[in-house]
């Protein structure tokens, strides 16, 4: 008789999920995504000119030095965009060419850029000891 009972006191497995705690994560990590990825923006748009001259190779890892119309420079590296000051930009093009003399670093400068600014921007690149500079443009749309 007491086998019996046990086996009426045994409760029986639940066979569903409770999935309202999932959906309350899953509304979070929604909210967190949706505020975030505005944040993500890395760059910020440089017109860069048109031109019709042949494509060189593209380096590895690239170091791209980006001249704006007002004049500020902004450096970037491994995908991130920084503005610098004159002297700080060739600080960092001084630590990045005694790491890798080989680097070359490409200029892009917008298009509404005045001839100087780049020019300048160019100067500042030498100054700091980096002789492989390259300018980036935009290829022409055939057609047009």
């Amino acid at each position: 008789m007491s086998v019996t009972m046990r086996r009426h006191k045994r409760r029986k497995l639940k066979n569903e999920i409770n999935v309202v705690p999932y959906i309350d994560v899953m509304l979070v990590l929604l909210i967190i995504f949706m505020v975030t990825t505005p944040l993500l923006n890395l760059g910020t748009d440089v017109n860069l000119p048109d031109s019709n001259a042949r494509s060189l190779g593209a380096p590895k890892d690239p170091v791209v030095v980006s001249v704006y119309p007002d004049g500020r420079l902004a450096l970037m590296v491994e995908q991130q965009n920084q503005e610098l000051t004159r002297d700080d930009l060739m600080a960092r093009l001084r630590a990045i060419h005694s790491q890798n003399p080989e680097a070359t670093i490409l200029v892009r400068g917008d298009g509404a850029a005045s001839y100087q600014l780049i020019m300048d921007a160019i100067s500042a690149i030498n100054e700091a000891g980096v002789t492989r500079v390259s300018l980036l443009s935009r290829p022409l749309e055939s057609g047009g």
